[in-house]
């Protein structure tokens, strides 16, 4: 008996999306369905408000096409779909669309030193010839106006309603502390949306070479904003020994990756106190930007040391040299970013497997077992050791994939049914594991 496209739908319509209490093919989520010699294949669209239920989804559905007579395989794929974000709304002529490279300076926690970090990268950047502006986008602790003791500074609108950036050596600064001085911020979520849309968008930035953001600590709704609001050219993440978690580094590199803003690379700030003989002091306790990089696959742009004059002002300083080393590391990673050409593999996942299939025609298939067990995420692995915590005896008979996020040309994170929801695994890990476990 012939398995046909008419059949493979009317099987599909038993399967109900819950978000929409309708079957999936009344829905749209159904596109692309193909029969080949009793092989079915099929796409379901969905947006990301659904995908806590994508796999179950797709379970049912593949479950379904199953029961057709004749049919030998079955194929289920799962889109994410995102909405559309503000930005491709936003007029042409707007002074945002005048900056060639608007960067995310962010960290997964606070008191890492992320924004004076931002300040001496734009002060480099200025000092190298380029045009710079700094957004302060931590609405709550504002820190741009006291980096550049700027605190009585006010910022006047234009006729047309723009806000006029603060110049100040030579870079524009624009923060949510100039507007509000020492008054605290209270605000909830959609004014606060409102106020970083418009510090972003109506502010006359002119044309500039590079917006630095400022960003709050964390994954919240401000991150959020921006990044549905402009297209970021990239993100850089500042952390520290002390401070360093890699569930939180995760977290940003996963965030930032889901609303395709790629990472530019990690600065680790604080690493190490330089003794003056030569030595280097981990007071914090040894750097682990290495590892970082090696588990995540980004680019570690620079060890920063641990100085006094670094907190101090934008002069230059003994950590001068490393924040150069950033500056440069920083502006190679861009352009490959911009000239990357390679393309990233289909993704599969099911009850069973993780499947990778690339255009040239290589397969890489790993047991969802295999990739649970080799997870690098703070709950798998100890920060302070490297020891490994899970066990093959930890993990559940039916582990599975719920949904898998492409991080840029260099790995996926997953999140498993088991709760665990940070695990990043690079393509060059996978493929080892794919050779190691193939039969």
């Amino acid at each position: 008996m012939s398995v046909t496209v008419s059949k493979t739908q009317s099987a599909l319509q038993a399967v109900l999306n819950p978000a929409s209490h309708k079957n999936i093919v009344e829905d749209g989520i159904v596109r692309n369905i193909t029969v080949e010699d009793g092989r079915v294949s099929f796409d379901l669209v969905l947006s990301s408000a659904s995908a806590s239920v994508a796999h179950e989804i797709k379970m049912k559905a593949e479950e379904a096409v199953k029961t057709i007579p004749g049919v030998t395989e079955v194929l289920g794929k799962v889109i994410q779909q995102r909405p559309a974000a503000v930005r491709d709304s936003i007029p042409a002529e707007a002074p945002i669309n005048k900056v060639k490279n608007i960067i995310a300076v962010s960290s997964a926690k606070g008191g890492v030193g992320k924004s004076t970090m931002t300040a001496h990268l734009a002060r480099q950047l200025s000092l190298e010839g380029h045009r710079v502006g700094i957004m302060d986008a931590d609405l709550f602790g504002p820190s741009i106006p006291t980096l550049f003791h700027l605190k009585q500074a006010k910022v006047y609108a234009k006729e047309n309603q723009q806000l006029v950036p603060v110049d100040c050596q030579g870079l524009k600064l624009m923060s949510f502390g100039f507007l509000l001085g020492d008054q605290p911020a209270v605000m909830r979520g959609p004014v606060v949306t409102r106020y970083i849309q418009q510090i972003l968008i109506g502010t006359d930035w002119g044309e500039l070479d590079y917006l630095l953001i400022d960003m709050p600590p964390g994954t919240g709704d401000i991150q959020l904003t921006i990044t549905q609001t402009i297209r970021l050219t990239g993100a850089v993440i500042v952390t520290t020994p002390h401070t360093l978690s890699l569930l939180d580094v995760a977290r940003g590199i996963i965030m930032f990756e889901k609303v395709e803003v790629p990472i530019i690379g990690i600065i680790e700030n604080m690493a190490f106190l330089d003794t003056g003989a030569g030595e280097k002091m981990y007071v914090f306790g040894t750097s682990k930007a290495a590892e970082l990089g090696e588990r995540f696959g980004v680019p570690v742009l620079a060890d920063i040391p641990l100085t006094d004059s670094l907190s101090k002002g934008l002069q230059d300083g003994p950590e001068q040299a490393f924040i150069e080393q950033s500056v440069r590391a920083m502006q190679t990673q861009l352009e490959r970013i911009k000239s990357d050409t390679r393309t990233v593999p289909r993704i599969d996942f099911d009850d069973r497997y993780v499947t990778l299939s690339w255009s040239g025609g290589e397969r890489w298939q790993v047991k969802n077992f295999d990739l649970r067990l080799i997870s690098q995420d703070a709950l798998s692995v100890n920060e302070m050791t490297g020891e490994r915590i899970i066990t093959a005896d930890d993990i559940r008979a039916d582990i599975a994939a719920k949904e898998i996020t492409p991080l840029g040309h260099y790995g996926i994170a997953i999140a498993w049914n088991d709760g665990h929801s940070s695990a990043i695994y690079t393509y060059k890990n996978i493929r080892q594991i794919a050779a190691i476990t193939k039969t």
